[in-house]
């Protein structure tokens, strides 16, 4: 196979993953909290010796979407949602995840968890304890929790040091491998939940986009698979 050959292999592959990815956005369309994902693509060229240079085409790179999602009023006591930056920080057995899902619930323990029952960490790290009687919870834009006037907690925020560093671990859930650090500059607000960010209009085009441009390579491959065997059949008479 020559080079326009493998160029166009590997670039079917990487249109095989970014469909995959568009699809997955647009099925999340309306999950609470949801990051849109692109596909970054690149070329390496490959010097070969006694012939012509060896260029693949990669699209392993996946790009989340920070843009801020449309905000949701349900008035709802552990709805929370942030407006502008920084995630929730979550306890999984895993270990520490983040997210911008804010639908919480206090468990049978009193912690405040996530609808899979993970604990919601504050500011400091640790477990955010909601007392069984506490029937006016107010919780002010810096994340500190109150009942009549008295703190109880802050609900932390924070964000990678590395946002490349983010991998995606669950629909709303991120793993950050260069670590994190704490958020000043974004705000809670209560009784709100933030919807997905995606934009359904323009990744459904995009899916067409990306469909088409498969349906080009494979023929181009199909062109090539033939011209190939007619070039045998003929060196072979």
């Amino acid at each position: 196979m020559d080079n326009a050959g493998y160029t166009t292999l590997t670039r079917q592959a990487g249109l095989m993953r970014e469909m995959r990815v568009v699809a997955n956005n647009i099925a999340n369309t309306a999950t609470t909290g949801f990051r849109q994902e692109g596909l970054i693509f690149a070329e390496h060229v490959k010097r070969v010796e006694n012939g012509p240079s060896l260029s693949m085409a990669t699209g392993n790179v996946r790009n989340t979407s920070m843009m801020q999602g449309a905000l949701t009023q349900t008035n709802g006591r552990f709805d929370l949602a942030i407006e502008g930056d920084g995630f929730f920080l979550i306890e999984t057995p895993q270990g520490e995840r983040l997210t911008r899902a804010g639908s919480f619930t206090p468990n049978a323990e009193g912690d405040l968890v996530t609808n899979d029952g993970f604990r919601v960490l504050d500011a400091g790290g640790a477990p955010i304890f909601v007392p069984p009687d506490a029937a006016n919870l107010g919780i002010s834009a810096d994340g500190t929790i109150s009942h009549e006037g008295r703190p109880l907690g802050q609900i932390g925020l924070y964000r990678p040091v590395d946002p490349n560093g983010m991998i995606r671990e669950d629909g709303v859930m991120f793993r950050s491998e260069g670590g994190i650090e704490p958020v000043e500059n974004g705000r809670i607000l209560q009784g709100f939940l933030e919807s997905s960010n995606v934009d359904p209009i323009s990744q459904i085009a995009r899916m067409i986009e990306v469909q088409r441009a498969y349906e080009m390579g494979q023929k181009f491959l199909d062109s090539e698979d033939e011209r190939i065997r007619t070039a045998i059949k003929t060196f072979i008479r």
